[in-house]
């Protein structure tokens, strides 16, 4: 199945952040006439953030279709969305339609 990859923000310097911060949050695939928002995080960020919010909240909220992520370069969320999309990964998450 075709599939597209927007990066909202496609600029070098979010690249430099994405990859040292540990996440990106402006990743949307289009497929067909859905378009899924996705939040790449590393397991780092993810643990870093986890622990901060439970000692300032009490409990964590992760952010909606997170996908956990060794890689956060534009490259390794390319190669990721990639073999999501070979397992029908996007068959089963919710959705926004596009028109």
């Amino acid at each position: 199945m075709k599939y597209r990859i927007v990066f909202d923000d496609d600029i070098e310097f979010n690249e430099y952040e994405a990859i040292n911060k540990g996440y990106r949050n402006d990743v949307t695939v289009l497929v067909g006439n859905k378009a899924f928002r996705l939040y790449f995080v590393s397991f780092i960020r993810l643990s870093q953030d986890y622990e901060s919010e439970l000692k300032s909240c009490g409990y964590y909220i992760n952010e909606p279709n997170t996908i956990i992520v060794e890689d956060t370069s534009k490259q390794g969320i390319e190669n990721t969305i990639s073999t999501l999309m070979k397992s029908d990964f996007f068959d089963r998450l919710g959705y926004k339609l596009i028109q």
